[in-house]
């Protein structure tokens, strides 16, 4: 009698569904809001809003439907739930199991072993304990080290709201919060419903605080987001070859050289359709465009060009094995290297090592997904809402989707309908494509080709002119 295993995918879906409902039960609790809060939402917000946030903070997204800012309008029990949440959504509840089952011992079987293979993207089952133990020891240091940086910072932000004096004891839990969220890629702020860039109008600048030109918490907020979303496997592979590039995998290059001319390239065309940013300011933007969520410089006060180049950097997002989302620089780099040997009609290669037809394939499929996801999914939340705006809409969406959060403030208008769609938007992208419709793969347990072969015949692609 044959026995039928369950698709590992399967088990990565349920543990992110599972720990989002167990979210949404703790933010329905009523001393997980402020009064104000409670008594300006009617019982159907105050549900989808929970479910909404729940989502967004476990598939590490950052868009808030809290009308005052999540700041305003959650308690310390909030807010440490949505801590917890985002920590969770970032490592995946089964990278965080193992790591403690290790710990104490335990022995990790080999079908343990192959859903951790699945859950990070992998290859093979070899080194995967200890993929896990750097992922989660990574975590704790850098999000340790930004929690540290920060304190002072944000000490000096407690003291302009205490009328000169200052809570430390405020500052360390804000600055927990503000680590947890930069290293998980989840871009929720607790400083005003503006996010960082409040403190660039004038108003603030009498007090001496802006963070939109506060080099030291710009620096460390950028540095965080940055090791969070390249992926622990290109951070172990760099170390365990001592910083030697010529000893760095194919990977490792690829992510290393697409991520840096991303923040660069970003931040030049940012600066140049939009005069008014500061050269940090497009720096910190074009970082946190690929899937953060933080701003520095209000998104909704955008030009279209900006918006559309943050668009574009949203959707790529970060890299493989990593807290963010979006199609992966990996993803973005074999589509273009591939454009290009193609137009040359050479096999597409990159340093000396040829790049395989299942990967390219496997990469446009990827792109072609989010493509058809995201242009639905805006026509059906247009449908719901016709009076947003296309644009906005279009942003709105691909931000769910790549898990990013930013927003030209049309969340916290969206109706209940909506919410729910975009909350399965932002599972669907924290997931990845790849990983949900691979749950209808059959034949996950073997890598034979179908049993029945069918004779090729050619189909035309595309128009080309023909000489004569």
């Amino acid at each position: 009698m044959r026995h039928n295993k369950i698709h590992p995918y399967l088990y990565i879906i349920f543990t992110f569904v599972s720990v989002i409902v167990i979210g949404t039960i703790f933010l329905l609790m009523p001393f997980a809001y402020t009064d104000e809060y409670r008594n300006s939402v009617s019982g159907g917000d105050y549900f989808s809003n929970a479910l909404f946030m729940a989502s967004s903070a476990v598939c590490v997204t950052g868009l808030s439907v809290m009308p005052n800012g999540l700041c305003a309008d959650m308690t310390i029990f909030g807010k440490a739930v949505m801590v917890v949440l985002m920590e969770i959504g970032g490592l995946s509840i089964i990278t965080i199991a193992v790591f403690f089952f290790t710990i104490i011992g335990a022995k990790i079987g080999i079908s343990n072993r192959y859903l951790l293979r699945e859950s990070l993207n992998q290859n093979s089952v070899k080194g995967i304990i200890n993929l896990v133990k750097s992922i989660v020891l990574l975590s704790l240091v850098v999000q340790c080290v930004g929690i540290v940086i920060n304190w002072y910072p944000i000490y000096e932000y407690t003291i302009y709201l205490g009328d000169g004096k200052g809570d430390l004891i405020k500052a360390l839990l804000m600055s927990i919060f503000h680590a947890a969220a930069s290293f998980n890629n989840a871009g929720f702020d607790v400083f005003s419903p503006d996010n960082m860039a409040v403190f660039s109008s004038s108003q603030y600048m009498n007090y001496g605080l802006s963070y939109a030109s506060m080099l030291t918490i710009n620096l460390s907020t950028m540095f965080m987001i940055v090791i969070g979303g390249i992926g622990v496997v290109v951070l172990k592979d760099m170390f365990s070859k001592g910083f030697k590039w010529k000893y760095f995998t194919l990977h490792t290059k690829i992510t290393i050289i697409t991520t840096t001319l991303l923040i660069i390239i970003g931040a030049c065309l940012l600066k140049l359709t939009c005069n008014q940013m500061t050269w940090l300011e497009s720096f910190f933007t074009s970082i946190t465009c690929r899937t953060a969520g933080f701003q520095t410089f209000r998104i909704a006060d955008l030009p279209p060009a900006s918006s559309l180049i943050c668009a574009v950097l949203m959707i790529i997002g970060a890299s493989p094995c990593s807290c963010g989302g979006g199609i992966k620089t990996t993803t973005f780099a074999i589509i273009i290297m591939a454009i290009f040997h193609y137009a040359t009609g050479k096999k597409t290669r990159a340093f000396n090592r040829s790049v395989s037809d299942a990967q390219i394939f496997k990469a446009f499929v990827l792109v072609n997904i989010a493509v058809i996801i995201c242009v639905a999914i805006t026509g059906i939340v247009l449908t719901i809402q016709p009076g947003f705006d296309v644009g906005d809409t279009a942003f709105e969406v691909i931000s769910a989707f790549s898990t990013t959060g930013l927003s030209r403030g049309i969340t916290t208008s969206l109706f209940i309908p909506n919410k729910i769609i975009l909350s399965f938007l932002m599972l669907f992208g924290r997931l990845g494509p790849l990983t949900v419709i691979g749950v209808v793969n059959k034949n996950w347990m073997s890598s034979s080709k179908e049993a029945i072969q069918y004779v090729e015949e050619s189909v035309i692609i595309g128009w080309k002119r023909v000489l004569s």
